[in-house]
């Protein structure tokens, strides 16, 4: 497909953006259960509509970023098991403060404990994906999918384990992993929308260093981008922004994924625009499903965020996969 000019890539995402939040904004349900086309309530859903721009910015530059890192366009935070591994980490933070007598309401209590638990959690995941994958040196693609899925489903094991050595089974921590976004604070969305400017900064300052870093290391390094410097501030700002999204939202499967591949299409590989496209591409996807959440009602309550990413997303990982094999993409 002819590929757009960054300016008018940037204006038509930030006008899906607009249009997704409008709509959010203006949804709601009647106490009969219908839907009403209101602007009242703006308060309560305000902070809903914050939310979801905050964890679907923080996943879509996640992905930029752990892209750049593993220089592979398959990589994302829910495939490589940072989404699960943050899961485990606030689980295993519950758990603590469980025996530590604070009682099993503090798992819903965003405390700095909680967020710690859920970037180490983040960063273990990462790190344990990245030192398996490396063959020689060099980082294999299959390799790298594949343990990261056995990353994710290990963490999703343990998660089940440490839940069901609560007393209550994990049903008051759960709610931090079921994929949705749920009622924060404005000051927790203020503090997650700290990490995602943070992310925002690093991307738009390394975007030169992170267009060098995509050619062999041998040219990086001869066009003076510090590689180890690179990757290293990569490396932690990818598990801070999967951590701040999670404890926003739980785990949202693949709009890390989904988002860069999408801004590749539209404007090209530069991250000049691919870093600020995947951020309000990430915004608008998880708004735009937190509609079709809000809107849809199967009678046994609304579907998971999660599962309606993920229903985009595994299409297109399976298309990308295709192509890689036919060595078109």
């Amino acid at each position: 497909m002819p590929r757009l000019k960054p300016a008018p890539t940037v204006l038509l995402l930030g006008a899906l953006l607009l249009g997704a939040v409008a709509l959010r904004l203006a949804i709601g349900r009647a106490p009969g259960g219908g839907l009403t086309w209101s602007f009242e309530s703006l308060d309560l859903r305000g902070a809903r509509v914050g939310a979801g721009m905050v964890v679907g910015g923080c996943l879509g530059l996640a992905g930029v970023f752990l892209q750049s890192l593993l220089r592979n366009v398959l990589a994302s935070p829910d495939i490589l098991g940072l989404a699960s591994g943050s899961g485990l980490g606030v689980m295993i933070a519950a758990y603590v403060g469980y025996l530590g007598g604070q009682g099993l309401a503090s798992a819903d209590v965003l405390g700095v404990s909680t967020a710690g638990a859920a970037v180490a959690g983040a960063l273990v995941a990462l790190a344990l994906v990245y030192a398996l994958s490396v063959r020689r040196g060099v980082l294999d693609p299959i390799t790298l999918v594949l343990v990261g899925v056995g990353v994710s489903i290990m963490a999703s094991a343990g998660t089940m384990i440490v839940r069901h050595l609560l007393p209550d089974q994990g049903e008051s921590a759960a709610r931090l992993l079921l994929g949705s976004i749920r009622d924060a604070g404005w000051w927790e969305i203020g503090a997650a929308g700290l990490a995602l400017a943070g992310g925002l900064a690093v991307g738009c300052v390394g975007a030169r260093a992170m267009d060098v870093a995509s050619l062999s290391e041998d040219e990086a390094r001869s066009a003076g981008v510090r590689l180890g410097r690179l990757r290293g501030v990569l490396f932690v700002a990818s598990g801070v922004l999967t951590a701040a999204s999670v404890v926003l939202a739980g785990p949202v499967g693949f709009v890390g994924l989904v988002c860069p591949h999408v801004v590749r299409l539209l404007a090209g590989p530069g991250h000049r625009t691919l870093v600020p496209g995947s951020v309000l591409a990430g915004a608008a996807l998880v708004v735009g499903c937190d509609v079709l959440v809000r809107a849809v009602d199967l009678g046994a309550g609304h579907l998971p965020l999660g599962a309606l990413t993920s229903l985009i997303g595994a299409p297109v990982l399976i298309g990308m996969l295709r192509s890689a094999r036919r060595g078109t993409f």
